[in-house]
């Protein structure tokens, strides 16, 4: 595979790191965001000791400026971004009846309107180069809805919708954008959901377990190869059968 330049948000949390790890062995020169610079520079220095450098930079990519700042500086000490992994996400759950109105915009800015932010700053560069990979990590909530997570679905859904949109205006540019949409994984997020919790939610998926950050980390690999140029606009459910939509 040919080096390239990634980079993905949210890549200290639990996928992202995986993802991180999967590109960087790929032979990628990689790069993250933070927002807590102790314990992200903590993070670099335990991917340091399986032999992974990451570079890290400031940035929040809910905010269009910062975003700017964030890719400026990335692309200062690596090159141009070839590879952009759209993961950053958080949650603000809640049911709608009672949902604060910041707990709606906390969450469409960071799932939903990153996307924009940080595609926007990469997207020319790509076009320019005439090849790049875009994958939005969406989830399994975004196709299915969730329970007191209309805000969180609605950003994963709007992701997907992003995708298609996009993939469609640059595909004549060699830059392929594809959406992988997660299911219950074993992050550290959901194993700190109480025991009888997460029984409930692995008696729901036929595999009978919950996925590893890995094997989402290996389908984002999948897309981003040389060898999937034919492939965009599609969404790739990985979720153990949990939910089985077209």
């Amino acid at each position: 595979m040919t080096s390239r330049v990634a980079l993905v948000t949210g890549g200290t949390g639990g996928i992202g790191t995986a993802m991180v790890k999967r590109l960087a062995k790929a032979g990628h020169r990689v790069a993250t965001n933070y927002r807590n610079e102790e314990k992200a520079r903590a993070w670099a220095e335990e991917l340091k000791k399986d032999g992974i450098d990451c570079l890290i930079v400031p940035g929040d990519v809910a905010d269009f400026a910062s975003t700017k700042a964030m890719i400026q500086a990335i692309e200062a000490q690596l090159g141009g971004i070839d590879i952009l992994i759209n993961n950053a996400g958080i949650t603000r759950d809640g049911t709608f009846h009672r949902m604060s109105e910041q707990q709606w915009s906390d969450v469409i800015a960071t799932n939903l309107t990153s996307c924009y932010n940080v595609t926007r700053n990469v997207i020319e560069g790509m076009r320019a180069r005439m090849w790049g990979r875009i994958v939005q990590i969406s989830s399994i909530n975004g196709q299915k809805g969730q329970y007191g997570q209309a805000n969180y679905a609605a950003s994963k859904a709007g992701m997907h919708g992003f995708t298609i949109s996009l993939a469609q205006e640059n595909a004549k540019f060699g830059i392929t954008v594809n959406t992988v949409s997660p299911g219950y994984v074993g992050t550290d997020m959901v194993m700190a959901v109480p025991e009888d919790v997460r029984a409930k939610i692995v008696a729901q998926i036929p595999t009978g377990r919950l996925g590893s950050p890995d094997e989402i980390a290996y389908a984002v690999n999948f897309f981003v190869n040389e060898e999937a140029a034919w492939i965009t606009g599609a969404n790739l459910s990985i979720n153990g059968g949990h939910y089985m939509g077209w």
